[in-house]
């Protein structure tokens, strides 16, 4: 019978879950919420034309459709946000709406695995707003970004 085998293994893969689990770090972050996306494909442009307020349309339909949100620190790492306190819905994306675009400092847990870095929001201590304005330089929606009809 498979049964047992698989109640075993499960058994095990459960005593052992508690041991991969990579220890926190207690940080503060600052930096912009962004649209990983965007962010990580190219899709839409470089990183300059996937920030700020050039970019906070297709955030929120990003975010809004299920897409993490990550923070962008001024180290230029990326934070992949799992879960802001207080919300218990965060991790959904569209609850995070409020935030697109805007330039953060966050207190929470980092995790590091596999290469990348997942923050668990204890605190949004502050909230400054979209501050990086570059739809002036690249209007709302940057010319690169829409597809040649010819090609």
């Amino acid at each position: 019978m498979r049964y047992p085998t698989l109640l075993a293994t499960g058994l095990a893969l459960t005593a052992v879950a508690p041991a991969l689990a990579a220890d926190g770090e207690r940080i503060q972050v600052t930096g912009e919420v962004i649209d990983t996306w965007c962010y990580f494909s190219g899709v839409m442009g470089g990183p300059d034309a996937v920030t700020g307020s050039a970019h906070h349309t297709c955030a929120l339909w990003c975010s809004a459709g299920g897409i993490p949100v990550g923070l962008l620190g001024e180290d230029g790492q990326v934070y992949m946000v799992l879960k802001i306190a207080g919300d218990e819905h965060s991790n959904g994306g569209d609850t995070q709406l409020a935030l697109a675009s805007h330039e953060v400092k966050a207190d929470g847990m980092l995790y590091r695995r596999d290469g990348i870095n997942y923050l668990v929001v204890a605190e949004v201590v502050s909230d400054e707003g979209i501050t990086h304005l570059n739809h002036e330089d690249f209007g709302p929606v940057p010319g690169f970004a829409i597809p040649d009809p010819n090609e």
